[in-house]
């Protein structure tokens, strides 16, 4: 093989590990792009469910105890996100009224207190969790649910709870599995040599209790 033929194989391999690494640097920035937006969609819709739940408790269509549990778990769910109590109110104006009702030992921020800085993963799973476990044992009976949605308001934020909690459980499994595909990029030869996630976190999956209250039919079926 001639000097000339030398050079050109060794040119060719530099390209091609030149290409190697840019599409695996590609294909790793699209993937953490994947993440954070997946992370953001599962964000609005765990706002969104803590902020039904709440507006059910604020109604009154629950039971007094029922009501005081499931706005202590909803506030607590909010509150761990990062919103302060004048978004919390914002969101749903008798909210107010329900956290006097839990007591000033709640979790939650006092009216008037500024915004929380969001919480860590391991205590957000569990506040989420917990706003799941409190609104089973709230809903867990079907026969108790149908009474509610002959309430008045009642029929409708059943039906937005079980769309937000749906999206719940959608958005999680996305989130999840967009963060087992990037995991598995990192773990690559090419990627930890060359460190091409740079500073980059590595993405965990989010881990709640998301089941499903045994007395709230799924979005499109009856009660």
């Amino acid at each position: 093989m001639t000097w000339s033929e030398v050079a050109f194989v060794a040119l060719v391999v530099v390209l091609v590990l030149v290409w190697s690494v840019w599409v695996a640097a590609t294909r790793l920035d699209r993937l953490h792009r994947k993440v954070g937006a997946s992370r953001s969609a599962l964000e609005n819709q765990l706002v969104r469910r803590a902020s039904v739940a709440a507006e059910i408790a604020a109604t009154g269509v629950l039971d007094p105890v029922s009501s005081v549990l499931v706005a202590d778990a909803a506030w607590s769910a909010l509150a761990v996100g990062g919103h302060g109590a004048s978004d919390l109110i914002a969101l749903v104006p008798d909210l107010a009224a329900e956290a006097r009702r839990v007591g000033p030992d709640a979790d939650a921020p006092a009216p008037g207190e500024a915004s929380r800085a969001p919480a860590g993963a391991a205590e957000r799973e569990s506040a989420e969790s917990e706003l799941s476990r409190t609104l089973r044992t709230a809903l867990d009976d079907p026969s108790e649910v149908v009474a509610i949605s002959e309430e008045p308001l009642g029929a409708e934020l059943l039906e937005a709870l079980a769309a937000a909690w749906y999206r719940v459980e959608l958005a999680r499994r996305f989130h999840n599995e967009a963060v087992a595909q990037t995991q598995r990029m990192r773990r690559t030869a090419l990627v930890r040599l060359l460190r091409l996630h740079g500073h980059a976190p590595m993405p965990r999956t989010v881990e709640i209790d998301d089941g499903w209250p045994d007395g709230l039919p799924r979005p499109g079926h009856a009660a």
